[in-house]
Order: structure tokens, then sequence, then C-alpha cells
């Protein structure tokens, strides 16, 4: 096993797999779906909001310089990073970020995300060939 190959076998180990938006489309298993932004703002929300619902969704270890949260829901978000495509993987232990099913256009997608420094969780865009982590829910 090369070198890279034994990085990318941690790295799925601890953090699961990234997914670009087209496979995540179809990542879900049977009766579970990716959710849209609009499901995404559900979930802040029902957590207490932007500004601190990083900080509540995060696991409780793993991330680095003591970013960790709380986790009081269960969700244990962890800092897997993202990949492009390049194959290029950046910020991981110390960022982590979640696809939505909704476009804002032909070459972007909505995404939320969490940093350790940050309480907050953070919704931007990014191009659809980008590689990010994904959490299902439940039809």
């Amino acid at each position: 096993m090369s070198v890279y190959s034994a990085i990318l076998h941690w790295l799925y180990k601890k953090y699961g797999r990234l997914y670009d938006w087209e496979t995540a489309k179809r990542s879900c298993p049977s009766g579970w779906h990716l959710p849209s932004d609009a499901e995404w703002q559900e979930l802040v929300n029902f957590v207490g909001g932007e500004k601190i619902a990083g900080k509540k969704l995060k696991a409780t270890s793993g991330w680095v310089e003591n970013g960790n949260g709380t986790d009081e829901y269960g969700f244990s978000a962890l800092p897997s990073g993202y990949c492009r495509t390049n194959g290029m993987f950046q910020f991981v232990g110390s960022f982590g970020g979640w696809l939505s099913s909704t476009e804002e256009n032909s070459e972007n997608v909505y995404y939320r995300n969490v940093g350790y420094e940050q309480t907050d969780i953070f919704k931007y865009t990014i191009a659809k060939t980008t590689f990010f982590s994904v959490r299902c829910i439940q039809d």
C-alpha cells in the first residue's frame, strides 16, 4: 500500500467518505435522502440558530485546538475537511462541511460548514465537483 493510499484509508476510517454533489444525491440508502437547504435550516433553527448550532452539533472530540463541541443532539459532526477535484484535501481536522440537495445554479450547490474556532454554522455555496461529507435524513 502506498503512503497516499494509507493516508486515504486512515481518513476514510476516521471521517467517512467525501462525495461530489452528483454522487451525494445517490448516496443515501432507500428511505433516506440528501437534505435540502430548507431542511438544513430547520435543523439549525431547532438547535438554537446559526450562532450556536455549530457548537451543539460538533463531536466532543476530534477537532484541532480543542475546537470540539457539545454534541447535544448526537449529530457528532467531524472535521473531515473537503477535497478538490485535483485530489487535494484541505482543512482535515479543522473544518467540516455537509452538502445539501439544493442548487444555487447549474454549477454550485449550498452546503453548511463549521470550523474548529466557531460555534456558528454557516451556509455557503461551492462547486458541485468539490467533495464534502453527507448526512442523510429519513424520508
